[in-house]
């Protein structure tokens, strides 16, 4: 029985990583060494509770998402006062041939990054992860108008960040 247990979670850490990964860039701000600790543990704490049958009989995806946004949203609350991301971002690798797709893809970041631990949980899960109200009020342990207004204020300050439309950066 624990080797079939093994091998259905390592069939779906395979699975569904790359997922956790994108989800985990979007909610660090493009932080991809952050983004793989989060990956990493998330899959761990799965690990532990995979022999749960709720784990495995209901939606472990869902549930691993879960996982993540709580871990990182308590790497927030401890993270050091001494670290801050800088406003210049480096040179991207193979310089500037990546087209406007790198350019969208790097101030989209930055303005996540400039929100609130929290809002930015609530757009990735809306947004990225299109969750319902209900289930990103559920992973973030809080009330649907506290999302609904979250997120409309995260919106409200993307919109400031982007210069109100985000069709301009496309056409870069």
């Amino acid at each position: 029985m624990r080797r079939s247990l093994e091998g259905a979670f390592r069939e779906f850490a395979e699975a569904r990583a790359g997922q956790l990964f994108r989800s985990a860039c979007l909610l660090t701000s493009g932080d991809v060494h952050l983004a793989e600790d989060l990956v990493q543990e998330t899959l761990g704490r799965m690990y532990v509770v995979w022999g749960r049958p709720a784990v495995r009989g209901g939606n472990p995806a869902a549930y691993a998402q879960t996982v993540l946004v709580r871990a990182f949203l308590a790497h927030q609350r401890r993270r050091s006062t001494g670290e801050r991301p800088t406003e210049e971002l480096p040179e991207p690798a193979g310089g500037t041939g990546g087209g406007g797709d790198a350019s969208l893809r790097l101030t989209l970041l930055d303005a996540l990054r400039r929100l609130p631990p929290k809002d930015r949980a609530v757009v990735v899960l809306r947004y990225w992860e299109d969750r319902s109200i209900e289930e990103t009020a559920d992973v973030l342990h809080l009330s649907s108008a506290a999302v609904r207004t979250r997120c409309s204020r995260a919106l409200a300050r993307l919109r400031d960040q982007l210069g109100g439309s985000i069709g301009e950066f496309a056409a870069h």
